[in-house]
């Protein structure tokens, strides 16, 4: 009875196992070859180039503001309270200025999120609905490297890249 029970459980699971089918895609390959993403990634460059063009602005006025206070104060020209009135203002434009790099790294991601979002939900949907409509089970992403073997034959990135009508 043992024997009959324990013949059961394992075809049961051995047909479970060989039931289902498992696929890999390297998720990088897959973006870079896209259209939309070096269409993201040039957008994003210029973006970035505009917000470094206004902080090397303000660095420029800050520069030259310190240069005539430096002028000013070596002349003797400025006054005790002067000179300690324009140092409160440099570091008040000095401050501004380290204020504005950490909101230009904010604005680069949220520009990057805003532009690349669109793009990460088309391939994961694309994954998705080429997983349903050719039964696999799972579809691993390669580009994380936790495969640690796989056939050639369960590589999706063709099919998918045909999907998402890219080459």
């Amino acid at each position: 009875m043992k024997k009959n029970l324990f013949l059961l459980v394992f075809v049961a699971l051995t047909s479970v196992v060989f039931g289902q089918k498992f696929g890999y895609v390297n998720t990088q390959e897959l973006l870079v070859s896209m259209p939309e993403v070096k269409a993201a990634d040039n957008e994003l460059e210029t973006y970035q180039k505009q917000l470094v063009t206004i902080g090397q602005g303000k660095v420029a006025e800050f520069e030259t503001e310190y240069k005539k206070y430096a002028e000013d104060a070596q002349k003797g020209i400025l006054s005790q309270v002067q000179i300690q009135a324009k140092e409160a203002e440099l570091a008040q434009k000095q401050d501004e200025i380290q204020k504005y790099e950490v909101e230009v790294q904010s604005q680069l991601a949220a520009k990057r999120e805003e532009l690349y979002k669109p793009i990460l939900d088309k391939v994961k949907m694309a994954i998705e609905t080429y997983g349903k409509d050719n039964g696999y089970t799972m579809i691993f992403d390669s580009s994380a490297g936790a495969i640690l073997h796989a056939t050639e034959t369960d590589n999706l990135i063709n099919p998918l890249k045909a999907k998402l009508g890219v080459q």
